[in-house]
């Protein structure tokens, strides 16, 4: 689901901000466990601590939890793409499989596209940093975001809403609503949200506004528990999305081709907008027309059935079925010519099966699981560049070629997967932990590109030469293993050592619109490669996390070092004008990372809680192989600077977070607040100078007064209150005409909220 967040209140005397506590339960290993008894780096983020970030979407954990960066999603108000120690998807296109997987209620999102979850019924938030593949449904190399909705109580009634307004003009309703239908045997919750706010963004030329929300979502759910071995699961969700575009910034000069009359190349002049690049202020100019926005539809139905066969053995099957229609308008060049704008349309569905077997009995307990997606893609592409090429027909007299480009293709996906771990407890202190994984995947794609000035299509991959022209599909595979040694000096301490495999397939490049995107040179050999290859890791880490003072202190840190090999990179550069526009991905080499991560909790006094996060982050490409450049190992195709640094990888996160509740008699009033630090970061796989962030910080802050034992509630809130102006993400498409967009994060904005909970 996709869109806004709408929020229950700030708990009185609730847990802290980032719960690291030996009460905080988690399903981190598809069982339910205490958190200090977890040897995984986990961030468990409950419902109350959402409400403290702030939280309009999932965007609002940016910077809160070490390591892990969302990024905005490149054009698109419902995209959500994860990056955590440094590893996630390359390019926004849905051809490219997402690096960190989301899941809800344990239904995996095949796709970035609609991801920006709905978190209005949730129950917590566990974001899992590392590979997981031995205990997931489907693999994900660089972590997973567990999403655990609210289940509906069959015994007792309860209710919850909110109306907010704030800056631009914002509305935000949200309600829910549980109840038993039969005692004990079945409940029915009810959640919703509506949540609307003016554009962030203006137009200086036409004065409309850009980068709004317009959100409806809701999502039911059925619980029956027909015996106390019984329980079942129904799930239904819809989301719908209404906005205007979500225009980006230009940080470089954009160009265009000139031709003469025999269509021959004689210049590449330098492109004037009418509104100058220069500091940003929120304000940004596009060509596109009024009704040209974005829509998302974005459904889905999942059945769930835990069933105890008896104490040691429980089955789970958890059955997801998806369907999203994202259309976007998007104006890569962001100013008013169209020099690259472009409608892109999706349909997408898939069906998930995944078996479970649970075993915990004594010494020895695990998980057996089987799991099944068949996923399919169709999407329509509409490239418009009437301001890209130009044709000179006598000295003076230069007039606009106009360009469009159609695009569809079809991807179909097909994975299956068998997977297990078992952990065995030699003491009461030391226990073992190992597990393995088969990965087998087959995709289907086939694409077709046609021009308005060269109406011959380009057939992929009918187009390739032979043998490549009769390729039917591509298969990938993998075993992925990994073990886990942990040591309790205390019940409520841990000490644990893991080592882990991760894989991600490969596939077919979205982008390819010639020979030159599949063409590459390796040793002086060019290649036709009509797919890339999968990418592996493997992913050391130490750690340790305890509970101090009956729960006061809450403390956990680990240490990583990731051996990345065939890293799949969308790179920029080749050819402009006609035959431009390429796209290569080519799997670039090698990087190396490692880091380490700290997390803290302490409640000093009663009413005091304080939390501080703080990740460090090292990551270099080691081989960046790209034939088409010179030198072969250089990041930056426009000089001799090798910089050679992966996107999106910040080398500090912190974040420090306090609230103080001061009681009331019957009513209470908190006062809180955090600051985020994000460090300097590229936003583009080579480097591109105009995309780059030079690190930011955000301080958040707010009020809130509870009435009546809580029931009743007023809150006013303020977010990136010093107007601090940061960039959340880069679009880099040099090969037309230059293009390098930034998008930035929101102004200061403040909202008031009034709220009710029984």
């Amino acid at each position: 689901m996709g869109g806004a967040i709408a929020l229950p209140a700030l708990a009185q005397n609730e847990t802290p901000a980032f719960d690291s506590g030996s009460e905080i339960i988690v399903t981190a290993r598809r069982r339910e466990e205490n958190i200090l008894d977890v040897p995984v780096s986990v961030t468990a983020i409950s419902a109350e601590s959402i409400a403290k970030l702030q939280a309009n979407d999932m965007a609002g954990i940016q910077g809160a939890v070490p390591n892990v960066n969302l990024v905005q999603g490149r054009g698109s108000s419902s995209n959500s793409n994860f990056f955590i120690r440094g590893i996630g998807q390359p390019d926004a296109l849905q051809t490219f499989d997402p690096a960190v997987g989301t899941y809800v209620d344990g239904v995996y999102f095949s796709r970035i596209q609609g991801a920006l979850v709905n978190l209005f019924d949730v129950e917590r938030v566990e974001v899992l940093r590392g590979p997981q593949g031995t205990l997931y449904g489907k693999n994900t190399i660089g972590g997973a975001v567990n999403i655990v909705s609210r289940k509906p109580s069959t015994t007792d009634f309860k209710a919850m809403g909110s109306l907010t307004y704030g800056s631009y003009d914002t509305w935000l309703a949200n309600g829910y609503v549980s109840a038993p239908l039969v005692q004990d045997k079945l409940a029915l919750s009810i959640a919703g949200v509506y949540d609307k706010r003016d554009g962030t963004v203006t137009d200086p030329l036409t004065d409309r506004k850009y980068n709004d929300r317009d959100t409806k979502a809701g999502r039911a759910i059925l619980r029956a528990t027909p015996s106390e071995r019984v329980e079942l699961i129904l799930s239904g969700d819809y989301t719908r999305q209404r906005t205007a575009p979500t225009l980006g910034y230009g940080t470089a000069p954009l160009t265009n081709v000139l031709y003469n009359s025999a269509f021959q190349v004689i210049g590449v002049p330098v492109v004037k907008p009418a509104y100058p690049y220069g500091k940003y202020d929120y304000k940004a100019s596009t060509s596109l027309a009024p009704g040209q926005g974005q829509r998302l539809d974005h459904w889905g139905l999942s059945f769930t059935a835990n069933v105890e066969l008896n104490d040691a053995v429980t089955l789970t099957s958890i059955t997801g079925y998806r369907k999203l229609r994202p259309d976007y308008y998007i104006d890569f060049d962001a100013t008013e010519l169209e020099v690259a704008d472009a409608f892109v349309g999706v349909h997408q569905k898939q069906f998930s099966q995944e078996l479970q077997l649970k075993y915990d009995s004594g010494p020895l307990s695990g998980v057996f699981g089987l799991y099944y997606l068949n996923e399919t893609i169709r999407s329509h592409q509409e490239a418009y560049d009437d301001n890209y090429l130009q044709v000179q027909l006598a000295p003076g007299v230069i007039v606009p070629l106009p360009f469009t480009r159609y695009i569809d293709d079809h991807q179909n996906v097909k994975s299956y997967a068998a997977f297990g771990q078992m952990s065995y407890q030699f003491t009461d202190k030391l226990s073992i932990t190992a597990g393995l994984r088969y990965t087998k995947e087959r995709k289907r794609y086939t694409r077709s590109t046609t021009t308005t000035l060269a109406p011959t299509p380009f057939l992929f991959p009918a187009s390739l030469p032979a043998p490549y022209n009769s390729l039917d599909h591509v298969d990938f595979d993998a075993w992925t293993p990994m073990a886990t040694l942990s040591y309790k000096p205390t019940r409520d301490t841990l000490l644990y050592a893991t080592v882990s495999k991760g894989f991600k397939s490969g596939g077919f490049n979205g982008r390819v619109n010639s020979l030159g995107d599949v063409t590459q040179v390796v040793d002086g050999v060019t290649t036709i490669v009509p797919f890339f290859k999968p990418e592996t890791v493997w992913s050391y880490e130490a750690g340790a996390k305890g509970s101090f003072l009956g729960g006061r202190v809450n403390l956990s840190a680990a240490a990583f070092y990731s051996d990345y090999k065939d890293f799949q990179a969308r790179v920029g550069g080749g050819a402009t004008g006609i035959a431009g526009g390429s796209f290569p991905v080519v799997n670039a080499g090698k990087l190396r990372i490692w880091g380490v991560e700290f997390e803290a909790s302490v409640k000093p006094v009663r009413n005091l809680n304080l939390a501080a996060s703080v990740g460090y982050l090292n990551a270099d490409y080691k081989e960046f192989n790209d034939g088409r450049r010179a030198p072969t190992f250089s990041c930056n195709p426009t000089g001799n600077t090798i910089t050679c640094k992966p996107p999106f990888a910040p080398p500090m996160t912190m974040r420090l977070a306090a609230d103080y509740t001061i009681p009331l008699g019957s009513a209470s009033l908190t006062l809180g607040g955090d600051m985020r630090f994000v460090d300097k970061q590229w936003l583009s796989v080579d480097n591109r100078p105009g995309l780059y962030e030079d690190g930011y910080t955000i301080a958040n802050a707010y009020v809130q007064a509870d009435f009546a034992q809580g029931r009743y509630y007023l809150r006013g809130a303020v977010k990136n209150a010093f107007k601090e102006l940061y960039k959340t993400d880069g679009q880099e498409f040099s090969s037309v005409g230059n293009i390098q967009t930034v998008y930035y994060g929101d102004p200061r904005t403040w909202t008031i909220t009034a709220g009710f909970r029984f």
